[in-house]
């Protein structure tokens, strides 16, 4: 079984494919990615956090720290390589089932369903 790229979407932008950020050299959004089994239907949603090198240095603080989980670092905004991005990241996350496959693609978004405990 693999993963696949069914969309993607971001509550802070209406038209990911022709957005153009205010500042091209730095920005930070989230992106939701649906994804779900090859060939069946369903989807699950991943939010990843897009930023550049200069977001993450103009908002961190010389007293904090910054936690890189679920970030995709990019050098500019552009939406077809970060589609191709994840299409391939999402060839290395292949499974016997679903449950194996989206702990895989949990490391690059946030699952939906990350810490969910059965019966809790």
């Amino acid at each position: 079984m693999n993963a696949k790229l069914k969309r993607l979407h971001s509550p802070d932008i209406d038209n990911l494919e022709y957005y153009q950020p205010e500042c091209a050299s730095s920005f930070c959004f989230l992106f939701r990615a649906m994804i779900g089994p090859e060939g069946e239907e369903g989807e699950e949603s991943y939010d990843i956090e897009v930023c550049t090198p200069a977001w993450i240095e103009e908002n961190l603080g010389l007293d904090q720290a910054l936690v890189g989980q679920h970030y995709l670092i990019v050098r500019d905004y552009n939406y077809q390589k970060i589609i191709l991005f994840i299409e391939n990241f999402l060839q290395g996350c292949s499974g016997e089932n679903w449950n194996e496959i989206s702990r895989k693609v949990s490391t690059l978004g946030l699952w939906e369903f990350e810490g969910y405990k059965d019966g809790v």
